[in-house]
């Protein structure tokens, strides 16, 4: 069996892969990566590096040669650029004869408000379209999104959000990239599709956690659209990305991403890192 992963060298891949790494041999396993000297120390412990390139089909036609099982991380970039990458990466797994898709959605992807949302509804629907078993995993919010509104924090601002009272199903970054892992390289996941959640939480709550972490009160500064907008800006992050920001918070308060499931967990096999946990470590590497 060859399992091979795109994008390993960025922040959910090579998480997954060093998850693959301790539950199948090394020889089993191939990443796909525009850079290859970016990934020698994946050589070093016995990964197959491969060229591959979503906006150049032909590397991708001798990146897939041989796989039985394929995880398709999405890329990164507007919505237009990461559906055509995507629909390269599926024509050419389709011609190279792969045995099975596993993709990294988001949850909801068939209905939600999210801005992302066509990206993920496209490639889903495109997989299918192949006949291809395939696993959706249909991931929630990583914990690590939040290092801005930490590092804010850090600063002595309040946490700011123009979602109101909406929850999120916060997780790590690494307890996703394991359940992809165990699914790409375990059995009877074929046609299958996970929400993968922590527990929904508001913001209010997110606030008392990173106060417990912190050691005092972390204050909550609930604004409109507009002022998130306004104090993005002020806070440095560029105009081209706020459009995005402020289209996540109103995603959220539509509750876009609320979702109850244990299946996170159970793809696991065990609880889920607590939300303290990975607060904590970002906390430590800002303060560094």
């Amino acid at each position: 069996m060859k399992i091979l992963v795109t994008g390993a060298t960025g922040q959910l891949g090579a998480k997954v892969v060093d998850a693959l790494l301790t539950a199948v041999p090394a020889d089993q396993l191939a990443v796909s990566v525009r850079e290859p000297e970016k990934a020698k120390h994946l050589s070093s412990r016995g990964v197959e590096v491969r060229y591959g390139d979503f906006d150049r089909p032909d590397s991708l036609d001798a990146a897939f040669a041989g796989v039985d099982r394929l995880l398709i991380i999405s890329s990164q970039g507007d919505n237009d650029t990461r559906i055509r990458q995507h629909l390269n990466a599926i024509s050419a797994a389709e011609r190279a004869g792969v045995g099975f898709i596993a993709y990294t959605s988001v949850v909801k992807a068939e209905d939600t408000p999210l801005l992302l949302a066509p990206v993920h509804h496209a490639t889903e629907e495109a997989i299918r379209k192949t006949g291809i078993p395939y696993s959706f995993l249909r991931n929630n919010w990583y914990m690590e999104n939040e290092a801005g509104l930490l590092q804010g924090i850090l600063s002595g601002a309040p946490l700011v959000t123009s979602a109101g009272a909406a929850k999120v199903g916060w997780a790590a970054r690494a307890d996703y990239a394991q359940a992809a892992a165990a699914v790409i390289a375990g059995s009877c996941h074929e046609n299958t599709v996970y929400e993968l959640s922590g527990p929904p939480i508001t913001h209010e709550e997110l606030a008392k956690v990173i106060g417990t972490v912190l050691n005092r009160e972390v204050q909550v500064q609930q604004v409109d659209d507009a002022a998130y907008a306004g104090i993005m800006q002020a806070a440095g992050v560029p105009d081209a990305f706020i459009p995005l920001l402020t289209g996540i918070q109103a995603g959220i308060r539509e509750g876009a991403l609320d979702i109850e499931s244990g299946a996170l967990q159970k793809l696991l096999g065990r609880p889920l890192t607590p939300l303290s946990d990975v607060i904590r470590e970002l906390v430590n590497g800002m303060k560094s």
